[in-house]
This record gives C-alpha cells, structure tokens and sequence, in this order.
C-alpha cells in the first residue's frame, strides 16, 4: 500500500520535470529530464533494496511494511535532496 503512494508521488515528480524543462527549453529538454530521474530511481532502488536486506530482519516484516517498502522511502528520501538540488533550483 504505501509502494503505491510512493510510486503516484514519483510520477507526479516526473511530470513535473517534464513540464519545467519542457517550458523553459524544448521538448527533449524535458525527455531528458524525465530520463535522468528515471534513472536515479532505476539505479537507486536495486541498490536501496540490498542495503535494506542486509539489516532488516525477517521478523519485522508485515503486509504493509516489508523491505521494499523501506527501500523505497529510503530512496525517496535521497531522491528528494537530488529533486532540489537538480529541479527546483532557479537559473
């Protein structure tokens, strides 16, 4: 469930990527954009998930918190200093 959440929130990011660089600049501009962050994230999780399975016991796991879902709020914490660092600064 929370997997969910953290999915829709990076689509919006994307979306939101896409539209910044896209008015600013031209439309691969934003497709460039949208393939960087999904690159941070396809790169991120893989190695988030191996981290988090190195230190999170099998007893801690449930049906709404199990160890992807701490991989990805892991991830989407690092991924939010990236996403102003890289995004949301102003030229």
């Amino acid at each position: 469930m929370i997997e969910i959440l953290i999915f829709q929130l990076h689509i919006v990011a994307a979306v939101f990527v896409f539209t910044k660089y896209w008015r600013t600049g031209r439309l691969s501009d934003g497709i460039m954009g949208v393939i960087l962050f999904i690159l941070l994230f396809s790169i991120g999780w893989p190695m988030m998930t191996f981290i988090v399975n190195l230190f999170y016991p099998d007893i801690w796991k449930t049906a709404l918190f199990n160890n992807d879902t701490l991989a990805l709020l892991l991830l989407s914490m690092i991924e939010i200093f990236f996403f102003k660092k890289f995004f949301l600064k102003d030229k």
